[in-house]
């Protein structure tokens, strides 16, 4: 039962490109960012390119930019390009069909994760890059006027 942090990466990497202005970052940079390895970000690099989010720039200089504006790229974009499972999973497994609830469960969750997921959508809908953006400008500052209060 794991959780994918693909989306988190995904957002990540995706939010230190908005802020470097049309300037292209490697994978390398970026892997030290999100601290994780660059042949992870290349993957996922490669999925948002296909959802047409981000390309690269070949050659000396070259890297990962943004395909389109912070304020056009929608959350749930992101999530679909890089996140296929759905929010919830049912049982690997048939239930017990012996057991009442073995026999029922799945066909009632399947409507409650249904909602669930329409639910999680519709949320990262309303959210774009750029909201995440400004967040991550907003803490900063907060940060750096805590540090001077001091």
């Amino acid at each position: 039962m794991n959780t994918s942090s693909r989306f988190a990466y995904a957002v990540h990497i995706l939010a230190l490109l908005s802020l470097q202005q049309g300037e292209p970052l490697s994978s390398d940079i970026i892997a030290g960012s999100v601290n994780t390895n660059p042949a992870l970000i290349r993957r996922l690099l490669s999925m948002l390119a296909q959802a047409g989010l981000t390309t690269s720039q070949l050659g000396a200089g070259g890297g990962a930019l943004l395909a389109r504006a912070p304020g056009q790229i929608r959350l749930v974009d992101v999530y679909r390009a890089v996140d296929e499972a759905q929010l919830f999973g049912l049982h690997r497994e048939a239930p017990n069909p012996a057991c009442m609830v073995g026999r029922h469960i799945q066909q009632v969750l399947v409507g409650i994760v249904d909602d669930a997921q329409r639910a999680m959508e519709a949320s990262l809908g309303a959210r774009t890059l750029a909201d995440v953006t400004a967040g991550v400008i907003e803490a900063e500052s907060a940060l750096g006027s805590a540090r001077a209060e001091r």
